[in-house]
């Protein structure tokens, strides 16, 4: 019996359009993060530790750089679809929870390099678990493997 990698998701989810805006929301919202976030700590160096906050957050310049990048680029595997989007999605929301994590256990010592607050580690956890959320909900694939992977798997089993 061939073991699929995913077969525990669903596939051909009927709310995957759903999970994909939520996806892309959350990239235009990284995307709008870094954006305002770079023009307002550009004069604070890369790595400034001020008080400078966008949109309810602690922020540097890096770290506002790096949002708008992780941003940009869930767009982009939004846009080209073909599950590229699960792949992005999935990796960077995973990796904002390790960012989170690792910020969460540094939040006041100096190696907060990021300059994050607990509102910006509870915000990166919450996009990187909506990130997850949309990754899990929206593989696509052919019509014999969509419904509930139960029942996907037994019409599989039964046309072999």
């Amino acid at each position: 019996m061939e073991t699929d990698t995913m077969a525990h998701n669903p596939v051909n989810h009927p709310l995957r359009p759903l999970y994909r805006a939520l996806g892309a929301l959350t990239g235009a919202y990284l995307v709008l993060f870094g954006i305002i976030g770079a023009i307002m700590t550009a004069d604070g160096g890369l790595f400034g530790d001020g008080d400078d906050r966008v949109l309810g957050q602690h922020t540097n310049l890096f770290w506002s750089l790096a949002a708008a990048l992780i941003g940009a680029l869930v767009l982009i595997g939004t846009v080209i679809g073909r599950n590229s989007d699960v792949v992005v999605d999935k990796y960077f929301g995973w990796g904002l929870l390790v960012v989170g994590s690792y910020e969460l256990a540094a939040i006041r010592t100096d190696a907060n390099f990021l300059n994050f607050s607990v509102s910006t580690v509870v915000v990166t956890y919450l996009l990187g678990l909506v990130l997850i959320m949309a990754a899990y909900y929206s593989l696509i694939g052919p019509k014999e493997q969509a419904g509930p992977p139960r029942q996907a798997r037994e019409r599989q089993s039964q046309s072999a």
